[in-house]
């Protein structure tokens, strides 16, 4: 037996992250099983921001309730409270005015070209590229301001409303053609960041191959959005709400499934939601913004499902009296926390951030749920 094989010492370690880490907003804890610098299981907890939403909204009334799912996450605080009304609108029948949907269209699309900024702008520091991270920083803050103008809030917009969007929300010319301006500006940045990035040879070199989940994982692990589709399956639930019908737009994926395919899903993605915005802006019918001839009445339980910036969320919940009864919320992120584990294994323990910020998670619109058990 050779000499250097018969003397060689396997190290055997548990290394923990968090639950702060300097390159994420939110706290949660990874433990890395590894052998040697090589990570060969993983295990993540959540539930430091736990806040027990779900229970708060059990018996307010309805539109209080809604507005409280607002704050459960402040990057994609617009798609909760969407959804929360449209699970109650499916419930009444209550129909939408087609102009308010085109801005809450609009609404949505603008926060999904802040969150994947945000994750690009992350993920960029992870890397240690400070200089793209605050570039990207600075193209978001044109979003910003837009959802800003039409919301009167940068976060927590609070535009959709049961039946329609508030009074607010309406968009004159003024408000379109600035949100007109804003899409021109934003793809021309973003190109330029798209064609400095990929040209890049030490950034390529460090994100291909690197925490790669193949299609057949991703589907086992129940991944959504698009770190599903980052592995080459084409699910987008955009193409079958009804909301999107009037709309034209691609469903980008990539083939490859590694931390390089994950971020430039977020890039080709923003020119789509750009896409969308621009036909919704052209096309924004004429008439009211909300709908209030509608009654409360006693309903079951309804189920809602949305396509949000990092995949499929989901709500539910009934009504008694006009309040909320038996509410459940079940967001992307809580999907996808298999994937950011098993991203990690086969790695380097340098990798293991990068391959769970791959997957943009989103740890705040996950610890908001609660468990009843009986002891």
């Amino acid at each position: 037996m050779d000499d250097n094989k018969q003397n060689r010492t396997v190290i055997e370690a548990e290394i923990p992250m968090g639950p702060v880490h300097p390159a994420a907003l939110e706290p949660y804890r990874l433990r890395l099983f590894v052998e040697d610098e090589i990570v060969r299981d993983a295990e993540m907890t959540v539930g430091v921001n736990h806040r027990g939403v779900e229970r708060i909204m059990e018996g307010l009334p309805v539109e209080k309730a809604n507005s409280l799912t607002e704050k459960i996450c402040g990057i994609c605080s617009n798609s909760h409270i969407w959804n929360s009304c449209r699970t109650a609108e499916i419930a009444l029948g209550i129909e939408v005015p087609e102009r308010a949907t085109y801005i809450r269209i609009i609404m949505e699309e603008l926060e999904r070209l802040h969150s994947h900024l945000l994750y690009l702008a992350h993920g960029n520091e992870v890397l240690g590229h400070e200089t793209f991270s605050m570039r990207l920083f600075y193209i978001r803050e044109t979003v910003m301001d837009l959802l800003g103008m039409i919301g009167g809030n940068r976060v927590q917009y609070g535009s959709a409303v049961l039946g329609g969007v508030r009074p607010r929300c309406q968009l004159d010319e003024m408000r379109l053609q600035k949100i007109s301006e804003g899409m021109d500006l934003i793809e021309e940045k973003v190109t330029a960041f798209a064609d400095r990035f990929v040209s890049d040879p030490m950034i390529m070199s460090r994100i291909t191959g690197v925490g790669v989940i193949s299609s057949k994982d991703a589907l086992r692990l129940a991944c959504s959005g698009p770190t599903l589709r980052a592995t080459g399956v084409a699910k987008d639930l955009r193409t079958e709400m009804p909301e999107y019908d009037p709309f034209e737009f691609d469903v980008i994926t990539q083939d490859d499934g590694d931390v390089k395919s994950q971020l430039l899903m977020r890039v080709f993605e923003n020119f789509e939601a750009i896409k969308i915005i621009r036909q919704a802006v052209r096309d924004l019918p004429e008439g009211s913004i909300t709908n209030r001839s509608w009654e409360m009445q006693d309903t079951p339980i309804t189920k809602s499902y949305i396509e949000v910036p990092r995949g499929t969320l989901y709500h539910s919940y009934a009504l008694e009296d006009g309040r909320v009864r038996n509410c459940v919320i079940r967001t992307p992120s809580m999907a996808n926390i298999g994937a950011m584990q098993y991203a990690c294994i086969g790695h380097h323990i340098t990798d293991a951030q990068l391959s769970v910020v791959q997957c943009d998670p989103c740890f705040t619109c996950t610890d908001r749920a609660i468990e009843i058990i009986k002891i």
